[in-house]
């Protein structure tokens, strides 16, 4: 179809070089309404916003520039005007993030026929959803990188695109603010609060925002996403009193080690102990299984550095999480052949978590030399050979993260798993 006629296809009108249609996707706040339309031959979200909140319009027009060309950021077309709106021409999506996990959710859908699968069998997402995620995660950390706080993330302000993969991007920045230069805070006299159910609580409390407000909702947004659209604070009307009263519950996503870790540490009450979006990117959650059994190889390696003899506080304070990581003892979670091979080789702890990290150290480095049966028991490396050990000890990787975290996030060899690359 050519786009130069599609007034003969549409109801609708031309303002300036944008086709609106009477096609309402959309409604929002303050007469706000998303039509569809087309700018400049393209298919467009167009948001029509009421002139009387030009201030509005323009902040988030000047915003959408200051964040444009980023994968994660809902792209800018073009502005025009009439005597009654300002009409914004954005990026045409497929759907919001809300929509998309409650329909998947719905047990009608069909997932396999539309290519969407975004939770394994057991409840834990899939690399489509990590992907997904890790998606709103980056958006978040060139938005910050710009000191620009969105102050307003939540599923229906995330919009998916299908173009050959789900992507999700950004929108929405009608109260979004740039931080003043050299300042890391709007101070108590910022206007406009986000949405109920998804503020931090100092919004909630009129308090100092920071771009710490905008992890705290990224928190309740990711954990949305890996429970099929529920919420840590509960239902709809009860979520701002929860936050308040920091009443969270992570029960549901208590057999995903790595999910309660980051949200404990987004959902925080106080903002200056959650993560920068920058170190979210980096969080094990968002590791594939190559990078997970990378990082358990580089701990045992420089563990081996350390000598039992001088009082290391790295090996102790390793050696101490043999309770929480694999209840005591490891080797009764391990099968019989896997535990005569190992012991053909030498005399293992099985109380001690730098023997069960050497353990996986030495099968992954001399996998290729293993007897077919034990290669067909371990799996393929890396995706079957890190599920072998992460189904037998689940919170094994971030109780040694927790470990490194505190002793080495600033060595050479582990800057790659605590420092983000990206901006």
């Amino acid at each position: 179809m050519s786009f130069s006629r599609v007034d003969e296809c549409f109801e609708g009108r031309w303002i300036g070089k944008l086709f609106l249609s009477n096609i309402e996707i959309a409604k929002g706040s303050n007469g706000t309404v998303v039509l569809e339309g087309v700018y400049g031959g393209r298919p467009v979200a167009v948001k029509r916003l009421v002139r009387a909140h030009h201030d509005v319009a323009f902040k988030e027009i000047e915003n959408l520039i200051a964040s444009d060309q980023h994968s994660n950021i809902v792209r800018w077309f073009g502005v025009e005007y009439d005597t009654d709106f300002v009409y914004i021409a954005l990026e045409r999506c497929t759907c919001s993030l809300n929509d998309l996990i409650l329909l998947c959710s719905d047990s009608s859908f069909e997932r396999h026929r539309w290519g969407v699968e975004l939770w394994k069998p057991d409840g834990c997402p899939t690399p489509q959803l990590l992907k997904i995620m890790r998606d709103v995660v980056s958006g978040l950390a060139h938005l910050h990188d710009l000191g620009i706080i969105h102050r307003d993330i939540k599923p229906q302000n995330v919009l998916i695109t299908n173009n050959r993969c789900l992507s999700a991007k950004l929108s929405d920045m009608g109260i979004s603010k740039r931080l003043p230069q050299d300042m890391s805070s709007l101070g108590h006299h910022a206007t406009g609060s986000g949405s109920s159910g998804w503020q931090a609580p100092e919004q909630l409390l009129h308090g100092r925002q920071t771009r710490a407000v905008d992890l705290f909702s990224l928190g309740c947004v990711l954990f949305f996403c890996i429970t099929k659209g529920r919420h840590p604070f509960g239902s709809h009307y009860e979520r701002d009193s929860n936050v308040i009263n920091n009443r969270v519950d992570l029960f549901l996503v208590e057999h995903i080690p790595e999910a309660v870790h980051l949200f404990s540490i987004l959902l925080d009450r106080d903002p200056e102990k959650r993560p920068r979006a920058a170190e979210v990117l980096q969080h094990p959650l968002f590791w594939s299984p190559e990078m997970r059994l990378s990082f358990l190889r580089d701990t045992s390696d420089r563990v081996e550095l350390e000598e039992r003899e001088s009082d290391s506080q790295l090996l102790r304070a390793l050696e101490s999480i043999g309770q929480a990581a694999f209840g005591g003892r490891w080797g009764n979670k391990l099968e019989a052949p896997f535990i005569m091979d190992i012991s053909r080789y030498r005399r293992y702890r099985f109380e001690s978590a730098r023997d069960l990290l050497r353990v996986i150290r030495n099968k992954l480095n001399h996998y290729m030399e293993l007897p077919r049966a034990l290669q067909e028991l371990l799996g393929s490396v890396p995706d079957g050979f890190d599920k072998y050990f992460s189904t037998r000890f689940p919170r094994l990787l971030m109780e040694v993260y927790k470990v490194m975290y505190w002793h080495c996030r600033d060595d050479d060899s582990f800057r790659k798993y605590f420092k983000s690359t990206e901006n």
